[in-house]
């Protein structure tokens, strides 16, 4: 079996933005999976040292303008504006450092939870036990994900990587683990995949902002392409994870996003299950939790999860 095409995060690969203009690095048949590389979300290549943040080293491309590091973007063949791309997820291992940041958010956010300095984390990552260890002695339990898995929007020009979009980005769902698959709505041809924004661990919301961000030694996603989602199109993110069917919504309060999470939802259970709407929503209040995604990323993010097995 041949090896897996392999993009290092360097200066051919590294790019901070969205962009549909991007030239891709690599271009892969459908069903092909690419292992990626991936830096820390800001750039850096060294641990924090307990100085100055400015003061840390970044790799050579980065630019004060810069969003995420992402190592892409890839093209996927005879993929097709208004199709499905579909990312399985084979493998995160992430890098042995990360850091997580608190009290740098909004300042009434701070002054409502009483954060008046800022905290900074460093964490020494062991892939092999499944740990991560702060300086001040914490340890908890690490379960990676890749936060940016996307493609640029279909207007021209340079896009924030910063906030979510019904076509992916920076999600920072903690389902999406290994072991899932992402299913995302094209919304340029050729796809044009690009990933980083590694998370050792997070709770949902990442609500400093932050989860334990680090990069990755690989991350091995198969790329393919699909006409729909169980006979019917897709408008935002879905994924299938050992956690169960999750549904993203995104939008500018959790009202909004949970609403879409929740439609995505219905459309799910009805086709899983061949009910109409109404007795898809009698079940997903029964069985489906709806969970805060992130609350860190301009927009607001929600997704809802359909445990397996929940119905049967």
């Amino acid at each position: 079996m041949d090896a897996a095409p392999t993009l290092d995060a360097d200066a051919r690969t590294l790019h901070g933005w969205f962009d549909r203009d991007l030239p891709p690095v690599l271009t892969v048949d459908r069903g092909t999976t690419v292992r990626f590389r991936t830096l820390d979300s800001g750039w850096f290549v060294e641990p924090d040292s307990g100085g100055d943040v400015a003061d840390r080293r970044r790799a050579p491309e980065h630019t004060p303008h810069s969003g995420h590091a992402l190592t892409g973007p890839v093209e996927v063949r005879g993929a097709r504006a208004g199709q499905v791309l579909e990312v399985r997820i084979d493998s995160v291992v992430p890098a042995s450092w990360g850091t997580t940041y608190a009290g740098l958010r909004s300042t009434a956010w701070n002054a409502r939870l009483g954060l008046t300095e800022p905290a900074v984390h460093s964490w020494t990552i062991d892939a092999a036990t499944g740990t991560a260890r702060n300086q001040h002695g914490h340890t908890v339990a690490v379960r990676p994900f890749l936060g940016v898995i996307g493609m640029p929007p279909a207007e021209p020009g340079r896009h924030s990587t910063v906030p979510p979009r019904w076509h992916g980005g920076n999600l920072d769902c903690r389902e999406l683990v290994a072991g899932s698959t992402l299913y995302l709505p094209i919304p340029v041809d050729g796809a044009l995949v690009s990933v980083g924004d590694a998370h050792a661990a997070q709770g949902d919301g990442e609500v400093s902002g932050t989860a334990i961000e680090c990069g990755t030694e690989r991350a091995d996603l198969t790329l393919d392409v699909r006409d729909d989602l169980f006979g019917r199109p897709l408008a935002t993110p879905v994924a299938s994870t050992p956690a169960g069917w999750v549904c993203m919504g995104i939008g500018d309060d959790l009202d909004e996003a949970a609403a879409e999470a929740m439609d995505a939802m219905l459309d799910l259970i009805g086709a899983l299950h061949g009910v109409p709407r109404s007795d898809a929503m009698a079940l997903a209040s029964v069985v489906v939790d709806l969970r805060v995604t992130q609350v860190a990323n301009q927009v607001f993010g929600v997704h809802a999860v359909l445990p397996p097995g929940a119905v049967r």
